[in-house]
């Protein structure tokens, strides 16, 4: 699908263009998602420049998402789908900056894109062009990763909760740490994300940085993009520290397993030990000798039930003493 963003009064206008149809000249921002080939044929003969395909979209060394070719510049970042669902992702953007236009190569919907849209669509600011729209989307995909980081970090306390100060739910250990288990991996593989997504934006901040003498951006876009940088950075710390807690947390909540499991096995073994004395005795007496004192004694069967009760006793008050059970 490909849509045209072009001026309309205070705002820009939202135009889907088909295949075979004429863009129009004072289109500023060009996004395609999940192009077909005729739509990458019609764009590239618009704007004169080659759109990447999806393969190439994917490569992960730096000359394959930050270059310069016929004039237009390319910058591929990583970017964070699907959130808010049990199924997070990442999918490669790429951003073409030609003159003063915008395109947008994408094949999955983050929502920084649906944010900006509607925006752009109420209202932008006078004489927008590609690096204005361009400089709206990479503040809407940091915003929208500090949201993400911190909503984990709420749910990382609420683990954290559950380990240190577990509350009686009614459900059993193993359950709970089941659940717990689940929750840790779900945060760790969300943070990582986020991470990711941060350097790949961090690096595409420092790419235009860099090219802003010869783009001649203003004075007062540098600085947007200064603080863009530094909000990046800080909100990398903040997900390392994420991502240190995590591994906290797994570390504590392993430990805290093993703790149950010591404890079922010193059970075991508390009872193996009472009543191994008992068993001896009622092995003993349990023989087939055809001259055992006690076997025609009238209080043999009361004697022997009173010292396997005894002998079961003794380990057990010695084992309380010791605070061993």
């Amino acid at each position: 699908m490909l849509s045209v963003y072009v001026p309309h009064g205070a705002c820009l206008e939202r135009v889907k263009v088909d295949a075979d149809a004429t863009l129009p000249e004072n289109g500023i921002w060009f996004d395609l998602f999940s192009p077909t080939l005729a739509e990458d044929k019609l764009l590239e003969r618009h704007l004169g420049i080659a759109v990447p395909t999806r393969e190439e979209m994917q490569e992960i060394e730096v000359t394959s998402r930050l270059y310069v070719e016929n004039g237009a510049r390319y910058m591929t970042a990583t970017m964070m789908c699907q959130s808010d669902t049990d199924t997070p992702k990442t999918t490669a953007v790429t951003f073409i900056l030609s003159g003063h236009r915008l395109v947008t190569v994408r094949y999955d919907e983050p929502r920084p894109f649906t944010i900006v849209g509607n925006k752009l669509c109420r209202t932008s600011p006078g004489g927008a062009t590609g690096e204005t729209v361009l400089m709206e989307l990479l503040d809407a995909v940091i915003d929208r990763a500090a949201d993400i980081l911190e909503r984990i970090g709420v749910n990382v306390d609420q683990v954290s909760h559950d380990i240190f100060e577990p509350e009686d739910t009614g459900t059993s250990s193993a359950r709970n740490y089941r659940n717990i288990l689940r929750a840790i991996g779900r945060r760790g593989d969300l943070t990582s994300k986020v991470r990711e997504s941060l350097v790949s934006i961090g690096r595409v901040l420092l790419y235009l940085a860099n090219e802003a003498d010869s783009m001649k951006w203003a004075k007062d876009t540098r600085g947007e993009l200064r603080g863009m940088q530094r909000d990046v950075q800080s909100l990398s710390d903040h997900a390392a520290y994420l991502s240190n807690k995590i591994t906290f947390l797994l570390d504590a909540m392993l430990g805290v397993v093993n703790l149950e499991q010591n404890n079922i096995i010193k059970l075991f073994s508390v009872v193996a030990v009472v009543f191994m004395p008992p068993t001896l005795i009622a092995s003993i007496y349990g023989m087939n000798f055809k001259h055992m004192p006690e076997l025609q004694w009238e209080y043999g069967y009361l004697m022997a039930v009173i010292l396997m009760v005894c002998v079961a006793i003794g380990p057990l008050a010695y084992f309380r003493w010791k605070k061993w059970f």
